[in-house]
């Protein structure tokens, strides 16, 4: 199976599902931006997740004005204007749902002693339009639909995720350190899946995440494992 090229909105959507910490920019009473950083995850769909405290100067201002943007990249070696990045803008809403919060601790493992302190909440950003910086010379707008992910049709894809990223850690974990080393490229290790979704497949090890983009979209469990089971074939043939 020959890995396909990816589109624009593959690029942004490998940036974002990547993503670990982001440049978070929000507005000051007095009008002014003012910018922080903090870690991020993503939802199913995904829009960004932040944990954030309410004695942050950036929460003060989500709570009067929610207009925010983000920006991630990709934090490679060398000369970062060199590297990809994707600037969001759009607003910042509070969330309490079970989904949302299971899968920002996934992958930011620090998030359950945070959580405990009263002060601090989740939130969702609902993303209006983005922007990317591909490298020198490959600078495209992206909307909405191109860096998030119609999950509508994939209801019983969702509701499988939690169970088949547990089973594929316990009984397949060579075959995540297969597709982070072998297809990603990436430095050997303990590497796990941590979220998986219509449009691919998200692994980490540390605070390092890697994105498996799928060669087509998938919408079934039965789907999922017929793809998995093709990249792992690839992988071991690498």
């Amino acid at each position: 199976m020959k890995s396909r090229k990816l589109s624009q909105a593959d690029t942004a959507k490998k940036l974002l599902r990547e993503a670990r910490v982001a440049s978070l920019g929000t507005l000051m009473p007095n009008g002014m931006p003012y910018v922080s950083l903090v870690n991020i995850a993503t939802a199913h769909d995904g829009a960004p997740l932040l944990l954030i405290s309410t004695l942050a100067v950036h929460t003060q201002n989500v709570l009067a004005d929610n207009r925010i943007s983000l920006m991630v990249d990709e934090r490679g070696h060398g000369n970062p204007l060199a590297n990809g990045r994707l600037s969001l803008t759009g607003t910042l809403v509070a969330t309490t749902d079970a989904e949302d919060i299971r899968r920002y601790q996934a992958r930011q493992p620090d998030a359950r002693v945070y959580a405990s302190i009263h002060d601090f909440s989740y939130y969702r950003m609902v993303v209006d339009g983005g922007h990317v910086v591909g490298g020198f010379g490959r600078i495209f707008d992206v909307k909405p639909e191109e860096v998030l992910t119609n999950v509508a049709d994939a209801q019983k894809f969702v509701k499988a995720e939690e169970d088949f990223i547990a089973h594929l850690n316990e009984d397949h974990a060579d075959t995540c350190r297969l597709y982070a080393t072998k297809l990603l490229g990436a430095k050997d290790g303990e590497w796990k899946c941590v979220g998986c979704d219509p449009d691919g497949l998200d692994l980490q090890l540390g605070r390092t995440g890697l994105r498996l983009v799928f060669p087509r979209k998938v919408r079934t469990p039965g789907a999922l494992r017929k793809v998995l089971k093709e990249l792992a074939d690839q992988a071991r043939a690498v």
